[in-house]
């Protein structure tokens, strides 16, 4: 099944990723309390927790902060009390836009998104104005040059639901949540590393933005990610 090239986007990231570290791991740090928070702080039963400390440890966060931050919310040290609040919007073109957020001031975050929204071409929605066009699964994307056929197979006996081939040869594995820790696992001791893997809201369809109209989008896109209190932003634009 073929889909559309998402590697473009993969890279912009990675590499905004790379130049906000300490933002990584404040984003990094959040997820953890809300993971333990929830589901509490063994990592063998809290499989949320569990890819978050993944993620904490793949942006190179020491052990002891992770620890200091589970037993923080769990009771063990005073820490502070985030909620998670999802915003939904309008970016350019009319592409859909998904702003998840952790925070200890309701009132701060939703001014600042909505600013956002409006200061750079965008509309706020109110909730479920686009959530519909996205689904809530695991995705793992490798590189361009895997053996799509060795992929396929693995993932498939793992428990994924689809494996997408895009435009430019990189290789989407989709897979339910709760199948998605098993499916990684399974591809990577079968050899293969991913270069992206998550659980997220994955667009159902997209919105061709080309020239300027990409332009701002990713603008928007980048100005609501570079918010405090954002976490992740989803978005159905192909630019």
């Amino acid at each position: 099944m073929a889909g559309h090239s998402k590697w473009a986007n993969i890279q912009h990231r990675k590499g905004r990723q790379d130049e906000k570290r300490g933002k990584i791991w404040t984003r990094c740090i959040r997820e953890i309390m809300v993971a333990a928070r929830q589901g509490g702080g063994d990592l063998s039963a809290n499989p949320r927790l569990r890819l978050a400390v993944d993620k904490a440890k793949a942006a190179n966060m020491p052990a002891d902060t992770v620890k200091r931050n589970i037993d923080k919310a769990t009771g063990n040290l005073e820490g502070v009390s985030y909620e998670e609040i999802r915003y939904e919007g309008y970016g350019i073109g009319g592409a859909a836009v998904i702003v998840d957020t952790m925070t200890d001031n309701r009132v701060r975050t939703v001014a600042e998104v909505r600013h956002a929204f409006s200061k750079y071409g965008g509309n706020m929605g109110t909730e479920g104005s686009v959530a519909f066009q996205f689904k809530h699964c695991g995705q793992i994307v490798l590189a361009p040059g895997a053996d799509e056929d060795k992929v396929m197979e693995v993932a498939l006996e793992a428990g994924a639901d689809d494996v997408v081939t895009d435009e430019d040869g990189a290789i989407e594995v989709l897979t339910a949540p709760a199948a998605f820790e098993t499916v990684k696992n399974a591809l990577e001791a079968a050899g293969f590393t991913p270069e992206l893997a998550e659980v997220t809201m994955r667009a159902e369809n997209t919105v061709e933005l080309t020239g300027d109209d990409a332009e701002r989008m990713q603008k928007l896109l980048d100005v609501l990610e570079d918010l405090d209190d954002v976490q992740n932003v989803y978005h159905n634009g192909a630019l």
